[in-house]
């Protein structure tokens, strides 16, 4: 049987070498399951120590274990990509934002919150970038798909779970503006130049008429962060 030593290196070496992130199961298979979860997970404590202070670190993410880059080291690493991925739109971002905390939701859904017809290129891009999918259809008129937010979503922005999004708090207008903002610079970091989403809210209609001046109130991001009554459920 392979000694700890010999098995952290092979291990070291696979998650290097690997293009997607490592589940577990896909590390016992490395040792023929002669290796068992728990002290694979002590490996995988010890790898990451030892790589503590360099500018590489192993994290764990929603499809498993890889290696990559410290945030520190962004600053370095986008000099030999000196290209500024353009800004995601307001719409797209809205219509994730509102997809990753309110799921499942379907499109009436996002367009009673927004209070915008959607242009369907937004879902679309969405889906073809692998951050949203249909989970199932709501039991209602038309059944309407049902969108939530996948692995790869979560993969791309670092983390494991949907708990670790940016918290909507403190209560009010200023939750949804710094939520907004951590997400769009989570989303930033994560695409590259050429998989950045286009503008497709020029061609939005607005789902009722805007409120008159005299009682028009900036907002910087739309009601959901605030209201409780938005749908969530089917």
């Amino acid at each position: 049987m392979i000694n700890t030593a010999q098995a952290t290196r092979v291990l070291e070496t696979a998650l290097l070498c690997a293009q997607q992130p490592l589940l577990l199961r896909d590390m016992r298979i490395l040792f023929r399951d002669e290796i068992g979860s728990d002290t694979l997970k002590e490996m995988l404590t010890d790898i990451s120590v030892q790589w503590t202070d360099r500018g590489i670190e192993l994290v764990q993410v929603a499809s498993g274990w890889r290696f990559q880059s410290r945030p520190e080291m962004r600053e370095y690493l986008d000099r030999l990509h000196p290209e500024k991925p353009p800004r995601y739109t307001r719409a797209t971002l809205e219509t994730l934002a509102i997809i990753a905390y309110r799921q499942p939701v379907t499109r009436g859904d996002m367009e009673d919150i927004r209070g915008v017809t959607i242009n369907s290129l937004i879902v679309k891009q969405l889906e073809d970038r692998g951050w949203i999918e249909v989970i199932g259809h709501r039991e209602a008129p038309g059944r309407p798909a049902l969108f939530a937010t996948t692995r790869q979503f979560l993969d791309d922005l670092g983390l494991q779970g949907l708990s670790q999004l940016p918290a909507l708090e403190p209560v009010g207008e200023q939750r949804g503006s710094a939520a907004m903002d951590t997400l769009t610079s989570l989303l930033e970091a994560a695409v590259a130049p050429e998989l950045a989403l286009t503008d497709a809210d020029a061609q939005t209609q607005p789902a009722a008429p805007p409120p008159s001046p005299q009682n028009a109130t900036p907002q910087a991001y739309p009601d959901f962060f605030s209201n409780p009554s938005a749908p969530s459920t089917p």
